[in-house]
């Protein structure tokens, strides 16, 4: 199940959100990649996204959200997910070398 940014604290259970209305990722030149095996779920990269393209979904036996991914019809590039990341999981690679992999 999806949450939306400002639902966490209301706990509320959602899906989609407003990042599945726009394909705006198009013009990207930058692709985040998050290495999940990395990612200690601290929630920084959702709560910066300035375009709410992280996505989590609510899951585990204490029901903390989990990062689950990016959505990436929506992701513009812009890294702030990959700076603020405290352990550096989230890397950055050319849209194009990505689109060949």
């Amino acid at each position: 199940m999806l949450l939306k940014k400002d639902e966490i604290s209301k706990g509320a259970k959602t899906e989609g959100g407003s990042s599945e209305e726009f394909n705006t990722g198009t013009w990207r030149a930058l692709r985040p990649i998050i290495d999940k095996n990395m990612c200690i779920n601290c929630m920084l990269c959702y709560l910066y996204c300035p375009d709410n393209s992280i996505t989590i979904i609510k899951e585990g036996p204490d029901g903390n959200p989990v990062i689950k991914g990016i959505d990436l019809k929506h992701c513009k590039g812009c890294s702030i997910c990959s700076q603020v990341c405290p352990v550096h999981c989230i890397k950055m690679i050319p849209e194009e070398e990505a689109k060949n992999e």
